[in-house]
């Protein structure tokens, strides 16, 4: 099953994405996927939680999963870090994340 994700890259431009729930994937890994960061901007760590190019703000009231101690520690250390603040890389696609809009950080 596909999910919708609402993704503002950092140009400003808004895309509709379809996200599959059943490969395991990652936001930041949708983001590389439809190609909406340059090459090498972002998941520059490989989604380990260890650097924080995948860094986005969440913009509606979908339900994620709390931040782990990982990724409070990269936020803790990033860039133009706000209190809607997730890295993409840890936010998994499921269906019960269906709609979510994010907006890429700058990068740092």
């Amino acid at each position: 099953m596909d999910i919708k994700l609402t993704i503002t890259d950092r140009d400003g431009n808004t895309h509709t994405v379809d996200a599959p729930t059943d490969m395991n994937l990652n936001v930041m890994e949708i983001v590389r996927m439809y190609e909406l960061a340059p090459e090498g901007t972002i998941g520059i760590c490989g989604g380990m939680a260890m650097c924080a190019s995948c860094q986005c703000y969440v913009l509606n009231d979908v339900p994620l999963p709390d931040r782990n101690d990982d990724e409070e520690a990269m936020l803790s250390e990033a860039f133009n870090v706000k209190d809607n603040s997730r890295l993409g890389c840890q936010i998994h696609i499921t269906p019960e994340i269906d709609g979510l809009a994010i907006e890429l950080a700058p990068e740092a």
